[in-house]
C-alpha cells in the first residue's frame, strides 16, 4: 500500500511529464491500426486506437444477404475493436512502466 503511494507522490512532482506523456500516447493510440474480419474475409474492418472506423470492405458476395451483412459487420467491428483495445491497453502499460508506476497501478481514464 505504501508503495502506491510513494508512487502516486513522485507522480505529483512530475505533472508535465505525466502530461506530455499522455498526450504523445494519444498521437500513439491514433497511429495503431486493427483488423477484424468476418465471413471468411467478406467484411473488413480496420480501426485504430482511438476506436474510430477508418475502412470497411465488402465483398460482392457480403451484399446479396442484407441481413447476413449485418452480422457480419456486427462481428468484424466487434473483432477490430477488442484488437484495438489491446493494443491501446499494451501502449498505456508502456507508459506506465516509463512513469514508474508499480505494476498493476494504472493512471485513472487510462486503464
Amino acid at each position: 500500500m505504501f508503495d502506491k503511494l510513494r508512487g502516486m507522490m513522485s507522480l505529483l512532482g512530475n505533472v508535465s511529464k505525466i502530461k506530455e506523456e499522455v498526450e504523445g500516447m494519444q498521437g500513439r493510440l491514433a497511429q495503431l491500426t486493427a483488423e477484424g474480419d468476418a465471413g471468411a474475409g467478406m467484411v473488413k474492418v480496420t480501426v485504430n486506437g482511438r476506436m474510430d472506423v477508418l475502412a470497411i470492405k465488402l465483398s460482392d458476395d457480403a451484399l446479396k444477404d442484407k441481413e447476413m451483412l449485418e452480422d457480419l459487420l456486427k462481428a468484424a467491428v466487434s473483432q477490430a475493436i477488442g484488437k484495438a483495445r489491446q493494443l491501446a491497453a499494451e501502449e498505456t502499460q508502456k507508459m506506465a512502466t516509463g512513469l514508474g508506476l508499480p505494476p498493476g497501478m494504472n493512471l485513472p481514464g487510462l486503464s
